[in-house]
């Protein structure tokens, strides 16, 4: 079947799906089911160990570290992993990333220099403990999306009063960058994995090959 056809099936069951809808109905003008949790009332130190168990079954690395020792735990994981270059966005907290270390900053970077670089360092917008995931959303000390897509090594940064239980908390917190065409929101869950055809998992492929997450201790 050529990609013409499959189109045209592929649409052509979408019409048949759609016949009956009214052409006066608009999206807004349907109900949509919303009994599914929304919120969840848990104790913050649970929340921050479901979310490091979780961020672990990934293949992720996970440091916990208070406010004091953030610069050195990111200087022992750059030593420990290699790194010598590190790519630093913008609105990255003064003292975060190690003196010692080539510090590319961003924005203006090129495709090439982000590729070279040994790691990137992130903050992040929001942690989901139900699902281990961080979330970028743009903002100061995360940078475009390509600043964490092409280093090969992750390091990001997540403070216990951003991790959140449920994925619809994270989406309430993310509602307004949502409308936003200049604030790309990321969902990561593990380093960059794939398989395949005889399900050998391949990392890297379609982004970092190590991700590392530091969780940070509420004040």
């Amino acid at each position: 079947m050529s990609a013409n056809s499959a189109r045209d099936v592929v649409l052509g069951k979408i019409r048949a799906a759609l016949k009956d809808v009214p052409q006066s109905e608009k999206p807004d003008g349907a109900a949509v089911e919303r009994s599914y949790l929304t919120t969840a009332d848990a104790p913050r130190s649970e929340l921050v160990r479901q979310f490091i168990e979780r961020v672990e079954e990934y293949r992720a690395k996970v440091k916990t570290t208070s406010p004091d020792g953030l610069a050195r735990v990111i200087a022992e994981s750059c030593a420990e992993n290699g790194l010598r270059s590190l790519v630093v966005p913008a609105g990255l907290p003064e003292g975060w990333a190690p003196a010692d270390l080539t510090l590319l900053h961003e924005p203006g970077l090129t495709i090439d220099q982000l590729e070279r670089a040994d790691g990137a360092l992130t903050a992040c917008a929001v942690g989901i403990a139900q699902t281990g995931t961080v979330v970028l959303d743009a903002g100061p000390g995360q940078g475009r999306r390509a600043v964490t897509l092409l280093p090969d090594h992750h390091l990001c940064v997540i403070f216990e009063d951003q991790i959140v239980c449920l994925v619809p908390e994270a989406i309430a917190r993310l509602h307004d960058v949502a409308n936003r065409p200049d604030r790309p929101i990321t969902f990561i869950s593990g380093p960059s994995a794939t398989s395949d055809i005889e399900l050998n998992r391949v990392e890297g492929v379609h982004g970092p090959r190590k991700l590392e997450v530091i969780v940070v201790a509420s004040a």
